[in-house]
Formats: structure tokens, sequence, C-alpha cells
């Protein structure tokens, strides 16, 4: 009878730390920023680095014609919105373009938006790496007018992570400041 109850006692306890377990990764986010780059003065930075602040995280390319440049003006248009709250968070612009998107490429590009926007970029590898852990999709594409023959084909929404580091939400390329800092706003 004791071997009965010991045996009841412990498949209930398993039971039990099995349905905690998948009651924390109902509440867990979809995915953590996770990424080791090198920003646009040189240094290495974290996902660390930036804990304890939202993360706007956009991911491009310098010589993008378009999205990118409109996506991070509406990112400096969202933190100029923000006012005192901006010291909350930090926008972050990483390139999926490391041949061309060198720190000093990025140094002259991310400060041209005055948003205090960090440029990220690394080696293939590691912008592969980072790709995959943010689920974002790019692909050189050979296009003779591009500056060395190619363009960059990406995903462009514009992800939001809390001050852990969790996923919170993307929004789709062309959602308005004023809509993106409602939102910001409101998890805030």
């Amino acid at each position: 009878m004791l071997w009965g109850l010991t045996a009841i006692v412990v498949v209930g306890s398993i039971f039990l730390q099995f349905s905690i377990r998948e009651e924390q990764r109902a509440d867990a986010p979809a995915f953590q920023a996770d990424f080791e780059l090198t920003d646009h003065r040189g240094i290495v930075q974290t996902d660390e680095d930036f804990a304890g602040r939202w993360l706007l995280v956009f991911f491009g390319f310098a010589n993008c014609p378009d999205v990118c440049p409109t996506t991070l003006a509406e990112v400096a248009a969202v933190m100029d919105a923000l006012g005192s709250d901006a010291a909350k968070v930090q926008p972050l612009f990483i390139s999926i373009d490391p041949e061309r998107d060198t720190p000093e490429k990025l140094a002259e590009f991310v400060p041209a938006f005055e948003a205090d926007i960090v440029g990220l970029t690394g080696t293939a590898d590691q912008i592969k790496r980072t790709s995959e852990t943010f689920r974002v999709y790019f692909e050189k594409i050979e296009e003779a007018a591009s500056p060395n023959g190619y363009t960059m084909g990406h995903s462009s929404q514009l992800f939001l992570f809390d001050p852990q580091g969790g996923y919170v939400g993307a929004w789709t390329y062309g959602t308005s400041a004023e809509e993106i800092v409602s939102d910001l706003r409101a998890r805030m």
C-alpha cells in the first residue's frame, strides 16, 4: 500500500511540474532578441547591452532606395513624439548587407535620422544567425543598376521587444508614427 501511495505522489508531482511548465510556456514570448553584432562606432554589442529598455528593431540596408529610409524616418518621428519616454526605448537598425554595410558606412547612414538609432552589422554568418533568431527573410538580388550590382530583398516589419528582450509584436511597413506611438505608449 505504501508503494502504491508513493507511486501516486510521484506521478502527481510529475504531472504538476509538467502542467506548470506548459503554463509558463504559454506566457513566454514567441522569441527573444538575441544577437552579437558590431555597432556603427565599432563596438561589439549584444542584446544584453540594451536590457531594461524597449527595443524597436528594423532589418534593412543602407543602400535601400525607399523602404529602409522611410521606416527609419518613421522611427525618428516615433522617438520625437515619445518625448521624455524616448529614454525608455532604443531603436536598432540591423543590416542584412554585411558586404557593403561596414561600421563606417552605418556611421554615415544612421545618424542622419537624428533618433539615436544604433546601427548594427557583422559577418555574413553573424547576420544569418541573427536573422534566423528574429525570423526575418533576406536575400541578395543581382541588379546591374544598383551599387555593386546587387540589391537586397528583405522583410520590412518593425519589431518591438520588451525590456527583458521578449518579442511583443511588430508593425508592417507603412504603419504611421502616430499609430506606433499610440500602441507603444499603451504597452509601456
